[in-house]
């Protein structure tokens, strides 16, 4: 997580009010918990932290969400990175008010993510792109326009960019990467 990224998942929490729920889809190593959890703290709202430790090859392990009756003011995803969990975990968002925010980490970078975006936000009916700091990515529940379409393919050279870093990083040709403007041995975020 950037620090760019860490303002974002702040001021989203910040923007809350007391008794606002935000569900969180994968804590890791709880990092962007402790930030949701902090900025959540200073308004009043609480954090939801679900991760499902993967028990499958491609899909997550048992769901909290069937069972879910709450409402949810904000919804962080960051699970596993495949389209058909994303697109799972986008289903949260059903649980959210009109105009609720949605943050999904490693949008626009991460192969899966970004083709669940394409397919649920350019070419869907729910979700609105507002804006990103590096990969993570805002979304807001509500029926986008021609406008809101064409946001989300102006991301599109920024996503092929990072695919090519990546794979220039798995053939160590991290010289070659430099020169698209990555000088760091990781994947770009």
């Amino acid at each position: 997580m950037t620090r760019d990224q860490g303002v974002a998942l702040w001021n989203a929490a910040r923007r809350l009010e007391k008794g606002d729920v935000i569900v969180e889809i994968g804590s890791h190593q709880g990092r962007s918990t402790i930030v949701l959890g902090s900025a959540a703290r200073t308004v009043g709202a609480t954090v939801i932290a679900v991760d499902p430790f993967v028990d499958g090859k491609l899909f997550g392990g048992t769901k909290l969400r069937p069972d879910w009756d709450r409402a949810l003011q904000l919804l962080y995803i960051d699970g596993k990175h495949d389209y058909w969990t994303y697109t799972d975990d986008l289903k949260w968002s059903v649980h959210l008010p009109e105009g609720g925010e949605i943050l999904v980490h490693d949008c626009f970078s991460s192969i899966g993510v970004t083709l669940g975006t394409i397919a649920k936000v350019l070419f869907g009916r729910r979700y609105v792109y507002v804006d990103r700091a590096t990969s993570l990515a805002r979304f807001r529940l509500a029926k986008p326009t021609a406008a809101d379409r064409l946001r989300v393919l102006a991301q599109m050279p920024w996503f092929l960019r990072n695919v090519v870093i990546k794979v220039l990083l798995r053939l160590k040709l991290r010289p070659v990467a430099r020169v698209l403007g990555h000088d760091s041995p990781y994947d770009p975020y």
